[in-house]
C-alpha cells in the first residue's frame, strides 16, 4: 500500500484531534492514496499517534459519510461509488439501491394517522383531510441515504398502518393492501442545505448539501400521494439519458415499485 504524506494533528490547535485527523484522512482518500486498500484502524492510530478512542470516532464519522464500509470479521473497505438514480419516469428508490448492490432498509420514525392542512392544500384536498403519514430514514446497507415523509389520504390507505416498512416497497404495499398505484404525477428536485435535525439523521456535517425531492401522484385522476424526501448530495446523483431523437432511453425500467 502506497503511503503518502501524513499530517499529524496539532495538539496546540483548538480544533479537536478527531476533526483534524478526519480532514486529513478525507484528503488522503481524495488523493487516491488508499486505492489498494484501506488501512486497519490500528495502523491509522499509530500513524496519527492518537488514542484508539479518537480513531474510532474518526472511523465512525467516515462510515456515516458513506466513505467506508465496515464489516465484522472482514475489516474496513472503501465505498467505491455513489448511488445513481435515473430520472424521467416514476422510479423506485428501493429498487435503485438494491439494484446497485446495496441492501435497502428503513428505520420508521412515525407511522400514524393525522391531518396536515398544508399538504392537503398542495394536493387540492379539504384542509381537514386525514392522512396516513409515514416518516422514515432510508439506508443503503448501514449508511443513511434519505429521509422520507409520505402522506396518503387515510380513506385510501388505512390498511398501511399495520405494515412493517423496515424492508419493503411502499408502492408494492399500497397496491397489494389498498388496490391502488400511481398512474400520473410530477416530481421536482431542489438543492438544499438540510436543517440540523435532518442533517443529523443523515450523518451529514453542518453545511453539507442535499437534494429535496417532492413528489405528487394521482390514481385515476384523484390525488393519491404527496412525498417529501431529503437525499444526501454526497452519495446520490440523478441521471437522465436520451438519444438523437430526444426520446428518453428505457423509460419502462422505472415502474413504481418503491
Amino acid at each position: 500500500m502506497t503511503s503518502g504524506t501524513i499530517n499529524k494533528p496539532d495538539r496546540t490547535s483548538p480544533m479537536p484531534l478527531w476533526a483534524q485527523v478526519l480532514d486529513d484522512v478525507r484528503r488522503r482518500l481524495a488523493a487516491g492514496e488508499f486505492a489498494e486498500g484501506f488501512p486497519a484502524e490500528r495502523e491509522l492510530t499509530e500513524q496519527y499517534e492518537i488514542s484508539r478512542h479518537t480513531m474510532r470516532d474518526v472511523m465512525r464519522r467516515l462510515h456515516a459519510e458513506g466513505l467506508i464500509n465496515r464489516e465484522r470479521g472482514r475489516g474496513t473497505f472503501l465505498r467505491q461509488a455513489a448511488l445513481e438514480q435515473r430520472t424521467g419516469a416514476l422510479y423506485s428508490l428501493f429498487r435503485s439501491i438494491e439494484d446497485q448492490g446495496f441492501e435497502q432498509r428503513s428505520r420508521v420514525l412515525m407511522l400514524d394517522q393525522r391531518q396536515n392542512p398544508e399538504v392537503a392544500e398542495q394536493m387540492g384536498l379539504p384542509t381537514t383531510t386525514a392522512f396516513v403519514y409515514l416518516h422514515r430514514i432510508r439506508n443503503a446497507d448501514d449508511t443513511p441515504i434519505a429521509v422520507d415523509e409520505i402522506w396518503v389520504p387515510a380513506q385510501i390507505a388505512k390498511r398501511l398502518l399495520t405494515v412493517d416498512f423496515e424492508h419493503t416497497a411502499f408502492y408494492a404495499e399500497l397496491e397489494q393492501r389498498c388496490g391502488v398505484r400511481p398512474g400520473a404525477g410530477w416530481e421536482r428536485v431542489h438543492p438544499i442545505v438540510p436543517d440540523a435535525e435532518r442533517a443529523k439523521m443523515l450523518g451529514l456535517v453542518k453545511g453539507a448539501a442535499a437534494f429535496l425531492v417532492e413528489r405528487f401522484t394521482t390514481h385515476l385522476g384523484n390525488p393519491l400521494e404527496f412525498r417529501s424526501t431529503v437525499v444526501r448530495g454526497d452519495l446520490y446523483s440523478f441521471k437522465t439519458e436520451w438519444n438523437d431523437s430526444g426520446a428518453q432511453r428505457n423509460p419502462a425500467a422505472f415502474t413504481p415499485t418503491v
